[in-house]
């Protein structure tokens, strides 16, 4: 049963260290605006806050297990200790353990997940209150991460068990989680019935799921010139960021994927998955943030089921200050 969710953005610019100076707090140009950053990164900052509120909303749900869904060439599995490079961005940011293999968008939700990690470790209960992701040389984790077995892809389709929080190999991070995680990368392709049909699999794995939908909405924000609007791409943004806020698996189930290609869509694959996997859950959606810096536009969400609450939840899963907010993992087809 899915008791909450949790809609991001997956730019490698969310990750600090792949922003240089500007992913600092307050960096930026003395004259670009009243805390010093360009308008731009500025905005990244508040989206990274968001999404950091937004993961802490999932943990302080108790789940049981939490899954990752991200958009890729190909549909595949990944243990929770996978490991994830920017390296193909030109940015030496990697997370996790071992060699490198989860698509752009499960990097970044796994980068989420350690931040929110490195907060419960450090005693916190608070998402993104760790330290920044790991400098990577020739494509392993750095930053202090604990070396681990390599991280394992297993195609769409095969049987996998969750890998359990806690069990060495997984690095300190996610270690820290209190439940069980399972990256799932889902074809960008994939028509909108399988991704329904995924959503309602992934949300029976166990009696309490979270799920954490990585995806972008349009990078098609302007025509020929920055900053002139694309009408098409605004009229699919606001149509989705009403979805997300209203919890509307109905309209997010009926967005046209033959508008991907056209609008630049990267989200849309995660969200349907997320659809299918809500229906009929009752969740109570908020949007956090609704931004387009350098024209792409980034969306934060996050559902909740106040009915499904857990009444013996440790105070430690506590959302962080300002938020108002069985271990088996069966075949899964694409």
């Amino acid at each position: 049963m899915l008791v909450a969710a949790a809609i991001c953005p997956h730019p490698p610019l969310l990750i600090p260290a792949a922003m240089g100076a500007a992913g600092l707090d307050g960096a930026g140009p003395a004259d670009a605006g009243p805390d010093g950053a360009a308008p731009a990164d500025a905005e990244l900052r508040g989206v990274r806050a968001s999404c950091a509120a937004a993961v802490a909303g999932l943990l302080a749900a108790g789940p049981d297990l939490l899954v990752v869904v991200g958009g890729a060439a190909r549909g595949a599995v990944y243990v929770g200790h996978a490991a994830g490079s920017l390296r193909d961005f030109g940015i030496t940011v990697a997370v996790g353990s071992g060699e490198p293999v989860l698509p752009l968008s499960l990097t970044v939700g796994a980068w989420l997940l350690d931040q929110a990690g490195e907060g419960r470790a450090a005693g916190g209960g608070r998402a993104g209150g760790g330290r920044a992701a790991g400098q990577a040389g020739g494509g392993r984790a750095g930053g202090g991460r604990a070396a681990g077995r390599a991280g394992t892809e297993h195609p769409a389709g095969q049987a996998l068990r969750a890998h359990p929080a806690g069990q060495p190999g997984t690095g300190p991070a996610r270690c820290a989680l209190p439940c069980r995680l399972l990256l799932r990368a889902v074809p960008t392709d994939m028509p909108p019935a399988n991704c329904l049909r995924l959503g309602a699999e992934l949300a029976g794995l166990a009696p309490r799921v979270a799920l954490l939908a990585m995806g972008d909405a349009s990078a098609r924000k302007a025509v020929g010139v920055h900053g002139v609007a694309d009408p098409a791409a605004d009229s699919y943004d606001a149509e989705a960021a009403a979805a997300l806020a209203a919890a509307d698996t109905g309209t997010l189930a009926r967005l046209d994927p033959a508008l991907d290609d056209e609008l630049m869509i990267a989200g849309r694959a995660a969200w349907q998955v997320l659809a299918g996997a809500a229906d009929g859950a009752a969740l109570r959606g908020r949007l956090r943030c609704a931004v387009a810096p350098y024209d792409v536009s980034y969306l934060v969400a996050s559902w909740q089921n106040s009915a499904a609450a857990r009444p013996d939840r440790s105070p430690s899963c506590a959302p962080s200050p300002g938020d108002s907010s069985s271990s088996g993992v069966g075949p899964l087809a694409d």
